[in-house]
Parts: C-alpha cells; sequence; structure tokens
C-alpha cells in the first residue's frame, strides 16, 4: 500500500503516529478502556476463551503433567486458549493433539465454566482416544491414562480441571445433558 493510502484509511495512524492510548470511557460505553487519542481507536481487552477435553480410553482418563507454569509438574486435562479463527470444537482437538499427541474424538459439550480472577470462559468437551496412541507434547512432562481411583488428586493443576473430572463422572452414562457450569460458590480462586 502506498503511503498516501495508508494515511487516507480512516482509523489509520499517520506515517509516524504511533499508537497514543490513554485511559477513559468511550463515547457510548460504559467502562472505562484504552482510547487511542490521535485516530480515536477503541482497544477491548476481553476474556480469553480456554478449550479443552475430558478424554478417555477404556474407561481410564487421559491426564498430562504439565512442562509449564503456572503449576508445572501437576496433572491437567488437555487444555488450552482458543485460537483465532477457529472453532470451539476444532481448539479441543488441537490441545489435545498439542499437549498430549492424541487423536481425539469430541462427544458432547460438558461444560462451561468463568473463571473471573483471569478473565477466561472454559468450554470443556467430554471425549476418547480415536486410536490408543499418545505422548507427551512439548507442553507436558509425562501423559498417562489413569483409572479413578488412581488420579493423583492432590496433585490437580486447576480447580477447573477437578471440576470438569467431577462433571464428568456425573455425566459418563448420559447421552445427553445440559453442559455443567461452575459448582455453586465456585469462582476458581483456590488451587
Amino acid at each position: 500500500m502506498a503511503q498516501d493510502e495508508f494515511t487516507s484509511i480512516p482509523g489509520q495512524l499517520g506515517p509516524g503516529m504511533g499508537p497514543h492510548f490513554v485511559r477513559r470511557v468511550p463515547d457510548g460505553d460504559t467502562v472505562e478502556r484504552d482510547v487511542c487519542g490521535h485516530c480515536g481507536h477503541i482497544s477491548y481487552a476481553n476474556p480469553k476463551i480456554v478449550v479443552g477435553s475430558v478424554v478417555t480410553h477404556e474407561n481410564r482418563i487421559l491426564l498430562c503433567r504439565r512442562a509449564i507454569e503456572p503449576r508445572k509438574n501437576y496433572w491437567t486435562l488437555p487444555a488450552g486458549y482458543l485460537e483465532e479463527h477457529e472453532s470451539p470444537e476444532q481448539g479441543a482437538r488441537r490441545e489435545a493433539l498439542e499437549e498430549a499427541c492424541a487423536d481425539i474424538s469430541l462427544d458432547l459439550l460438558l461444560a462451561v465454566y468463568s473463571i473471573p480472577r483471569i478473565s477466561q470462559v472454559q468450554l470443556m468437551y467430554r471425549a476418547r482416544l480415536a486410536s490408543p496412541e499418545f505422548a507427551a507434547g512439548p507442553e507436558s512432562l509425562e501423559v498417562r491414562l489413569f483409572d479413578w481411583d488412581d488420579i493423583p488428586w492432590t496433585e490437580i493443576a486447576f480447580p477447573s480441571a477437578r471440576w470438569a473430572l467431577g462433571h464428568y463422572r456425573q455425566s459418563r452414562d448420559q447421552t445427553a445433558f445440559t453442559p455443567f457450569a461452575n459448582p455453586p460458590g465456585e469462582t476458581g480462586n483456590a488451587r
């Protein structure tokens, strides 16, 4: 794009004019936000969407021991941030592939959790291994299948992973159900 084309685009900055954000309530809004003093662009900071799944194989549950912070060395479900232009289902399958080198088949949406402290909305699915192969991906130290009674409950990384495991247990024999939400009074603040 030619230089003169760049300066003629509404909402774009001219040459040499970097963004200059100020905190204020934009016209027609009710929340203070970062607004560029040059062009009026509003920078919206919105919650992140996390997608993941409770993956099973022969009545055992797949868990990943985290190789990264936060909660390095603790066990969790394969989950992570949804990418742009990706459906939640695609994201859940990608996260299982990245963290556990696992090809999974999704069943149903298990739960929608809200973690306001860290501005997250989490979509968790029920899933099964499409094939029995799995291995630790770059974000996992190890990946294992656990019988319910052998799950290392004191080493589970996040409250929402515990919730999802419990909600899976409640719904495992159901072919249809309303997706679960945070347990009453739970906001994800405790580890």
